[in-house]
């Protein structure tokens, strides 16, 4: 099925969902319903409310409909004919649609697309610019299920009312359904929210406020061990590393452009007596700019590259807050790169390669990367009114990455502010898509900045700037790689990499002895002593997802072997004392994906 094909069969399924809501609760206020990836949503404002029972019977109805075989009509209406039609039926939503349409987009007329029953009759109609299929039994039946009930404000507004958000997923076959249920259902188990809390990674706290993570002892062991990657990683790639603070002037994010543009997402100013404005520092690139300012550069110091874990604070809406994924507080893997043009095709895809090396370590296989382009009617609002700049910019983009022959998108519309950028999607393990990593062209602020570095023949020029994150957020990584590994860590990342089981007392002096010896080797070890039974502490391992339970008792003792059992195969064997050591020291220090021990 085609794309035009299936965004006809989810919009349409959409207009059946409301239809049979409307048949099920009259006096239903209707908004909007627009297909969507997987299936299609409706929001309504119910004159009572419904909850997750009343699913399947508004799926019972919306198949009766199907079954009728009903067909859509367009007909265009003058605005004042359609606002006059929807205030008779006290549908205010939908008035208030149509006169934004009218001042927004100067529209003189409106399409309404109405559902046509067995019998000729008008069944439903909807505000709507078209896309149906025939007749409603081009829908599969077994194609379709109504899911899940969700909280949504009108237009997004907070202050707005509060409808209710319907969604049902659709596809062409009950096999891509089947399949699509499935990964729901597993990517259920492996919801970083709720895996973070069972291993206990992260929480959150009222007192402390929303959006604002608490890292654990364990989950900070794995915020470590990636900010000990990017350190080494970077050090490698000539990186110097610079440290700034939490707040700045707001003049500094009005001479750069930020406050303009992102205002919004940042959090208000800090009134202080005697002083200007302050505020939380929502990125990190103004104040490397200001170090690079500091003191005169040359063309022989180019390319020079700033990086830092910087803590960053932004502003998200309460709804929009989202586990690890979307949070107030957030700890960027940020570096800038000064550079001259020159040197631009080089500095940009050594970049992509240290993607590329990333995704290397942490198993992401499937990666798409996304040149983000400005819209030249936005210039001077959303964008730096420099339209050479960008054509040539983008243009230099697209060279680099088609010389080094990487695959990627174009997608209008979503550059930054003062440059193109490349957005990185990846996909975990099951399927889910997330945006992670960016390498952006900065050829604006630099100026503005008064950057500027001395050239072969003495004169001052500007340089350009890359900004890169490609392990993106602590927060967003993070989440990410719960999902993607379902809590089971590489052996390099886990919180805690071996529990040492003593079978009983007299073996626990045995096993302190081995958990120091590991530990003097750089392995997070933890000793459970034998107060607990063994199959206790080999359930408790499992739980928490701990790469290697070592059993010892007296034989282990004896031979100087240990009996490892790998939590994530169930396998387990007997191997001896000195192979475990040296092979899990090993997969540690290269940060092997898979942690196996011989058969295990």
């Amino acid at each position: 099925m085609s794309s035009d094909q299936l965004f006809a069969l989810r919009h349409s399924l959409a207009h059946v969902l409301a239809q049979a809501v409307m048949k099920l609760w009259p006096g239903t206020l209707v908004t909007i319903g627009p297909p969507i990836e997987n299936g299609c949503y409706y929001d309504f404002l119910f004159p009572q409310p419904i909850t997750d029972s009343d699913l399947p019977t508004i799926e019972k109805e919306m198949k009766k409909i199907i079954y009728q075989g009903q067909t859509f009509r367009c007909d265009e209406l003058k605005v004042a004919d359609a606002k006059k039609f929807w205030r008779k039926l006290k549908q205010t939503f939908k008035v208030e649609l149509i006169e934004d349409l009218e001042k927004n987009e100067k529209v003189k007329t409106v399409t309404h697309y109405t559902n046509i029953g067995p019998k000729g009759e008008d069944t439903f109609v909807d505000l709507c610019r078209g896309g149906h299929v025939e007749s409603t039994k081009d829908i599969p039946v077994d194609g379709f299920k109504v899911t899940t009930l969700a909280g949504a404000y009108w237009r997004g507004d907070e202050k707005r009312e509060q409808l209710t958000r319907i969604y049902v997923v659709a596809f062409p076959t009950k096999v891509e359904l089947d399949a699509h249920l499935k990964m729901v259902e597993e990517a259920k188990k492996r919801d970083h929210r709720k895996l973070g809390k069972e291993l206990d990674l992260f929480t959150f706290s009222d007192l402390v406020g929303p959006g604002l993570p608490l890292w654990t002892p364990r989950g900070t062991i794995i915020v470590d061990q990636i900010e000990a990657l990017g350190k080494e990683m970077e050090e490698k790639g000539g990186y110097q590393r610079v440290r700034t603070p939490h707040i700045a002037k707001g003049k500094l994010y009005a001479q750069t452009g930020h406050l303009a543009h992102y205002k919004t997402s940042m959090f208000p100013p800090m009134k202080l007596d005697g002083e200007e404005e302050y505020y939380l520092k929502p990125m990190n690139c103004p104040h490397h700019h200001e170090i690079f300012a500091s003191s005169p550069k040359s063309y022989r110091d180019l390319p020079l590259r700033y990086g830092e874990y910087g803590h960053c604070y932004r502003y998200e809406d309460s709804g929009a807050l989202f586990g690890l994924m979307r949070v107030r507080s957030l700890c960027m893997n940020d570096a800038h790169i000064y550079l001259t043009e020159e040197q631009f095709e080089q500095e940009f895809n050594a970049v992509i390669d240290l993607y590329i090396e990333y995704f290397r370590i942490f198993d992401i296989g499937k990666f798409v990367m996304r040149l983000s382009l400005h819209d030249p009617k936005e210039l001077g609002k959303k964008y730096v009114n420099q339209p050479k700049l960008w054509l040539k910019t983008e243009e230099m983009v697209r060279q680099a990455m088609k010389k080094k022959n990487v695959n990627y998108v174009e997608v209008p519309d979503e550059a930054a502010f003062y440059g193109p950028k490349i957005d990185v999607q990846i996909w975990s393990a099951i399927g889910r898509e997330f945006t992670l990593a960016t390498n952006q062209v900065d050829f604006d602020v630099p100026g503005k900045m008064g950057l500027k570095y001395i050239d072969k023949d003495g004169s001052e020029k500007i340089p350009l700037c890359i900004h890169r994150a490609p392990l993106s957020t602590h927060e967003r990584l993070v989440g990410f790689l719960i999902e993607h590994f379902a809590g089971h860590f590489p052996l390099w990342l886990a919180p805690v990499q071996v529990n040492i089981l003593p079978v009983a007392a007299p073996h626990e002096e045995a096993a302190a002895k081995l958990a120091a010896d590991l530990k003097g080797r750089g392995v997070r070890v933890t000793v459970l002593p034998s107060t607990d039974s063994l199959g206790k502490r080999i359930r408790d391992g499992e739980m928490m997802k701990v790469p290697y339970l070592l059993v010892l008792g007296d034989r282990e003792i004896a031979e100087k072997t240990v009996t490892v059992r790998n939590t994530k195969t169930k396998k387990q064997a007997v191997i001896p004392l000195s192979d475990f050591m040296e092979k899990t020291v090993s997969d540690i220090d290269k940060r092997s994906l898979m942690y196996t021990i011989g058969s295990v």
